[in-house]
């Protein structure tokens, strides 16, 4: 009789990238508080490996513990590890503890991951396995908060802010279409090329992952092109309620 732990024989190769994922969102949380940049690079890291393990999924077959492995490390990369990751941000110059602009800099990103959670385990019950989903997918909001620290433009405000608003948009009804396989092929070899490098360079490259981040954000319920024979895509908006995740 094997002496091998019984839960193992369950996990898939695509379920180790996973668990590599949630390790990765540990690290980033973990260097936040005195590197920023590196933890903002650890979890654009894990958003490629977050896409990586659906695409090692798809090609070899998951497991029944897959999703449920994916949605709890999807909370420790996209939802504790950016909100940390902003807290830092803002902590750093709004110094003074017990003074509004010091709780706004722990409240806000204990919103995001509240959102988050709720986003993400819904997710698992109603919307998995759709071509769309609603609301800003934590992988996308995670990856827009990491490409404005390595951009640089990640002030105080403008962190917070944008993680209010980024945790306001993961619950909302709106409908956001699925990445086709070319265009995340693409995004992650941005966001790859904003981990790697350094310096102008790498700066370059973070502006562009922020770029097509935001413009999938903005844009992408209404222009980006869609399955019409899916028929929770051709229903409108103004009818929904809110639910899903889906990984950019």
């Amino acid at each position: 009789m094997s002496n091998r732990p019984r839960f193992l024989s369950r996990l898939g190769v695509a379920d180790a990238v996973t668990v590599g994922n949630a390790a990765i969102g540990f690290a980033a949380a973990a260097t936040a508080t005195f590197d920023p940049a590196l933890a903002a690079r650890l979890v654009l890291l894990a958003a490629i490996a977050d896409g990586l393990d659906g695409v090692i999924a798809r090609k070899y077959g998951g497991t029944a513990v897959g999703p449920h492995l994916d949605s709890l490390a999807d909370v420790a990369s996209f939802g504790v590890a950016p909100a940390l990751l902003v807290t830092a941000v803002a902590t750093a110059e709004w110094t003074r503890a017990a003074t509004v602009r010091f709780w706004l800099a722990v409240a806000v990103p204990a919103l995001f991951v509240a959102a988050a959670v709720v986003r993400l385990g819904v997710y698992n019950v109603t919307d998995e396995g759709a071509k769309t989903t609603h609301g800003v997918q934590t992988t996308l909001a995670a990856t827009i908060l990491a490409a404005c620290v390595l951009a640089g433009v990640a002030t105080p405000p403008t962190a917070v802010a944008l993680a209010g608003l980024l945790a306001l948009s993961m619950v909302t009804p709106v409908r956001y279409p699925d990445l086709h396989a070319q265009d995340a092929l693409v995004m992650g070899a941005v966001q790859a090329l904003a981990v790697l490098l350094g310096g102008g360079t790498g700066r370059v490259f973070a502006f562009a992952v922020l770029f097509l981040a935001l413009g999938y954000t903005l844009l992408g319920p209404k222009f980006y092109w869609r399955d019409v024979s899916d028929p929770e895509a051709a229903e409108p908006e103004t009818d929904e309620t809110p639910d899903g995740e889906t990984g950019v």
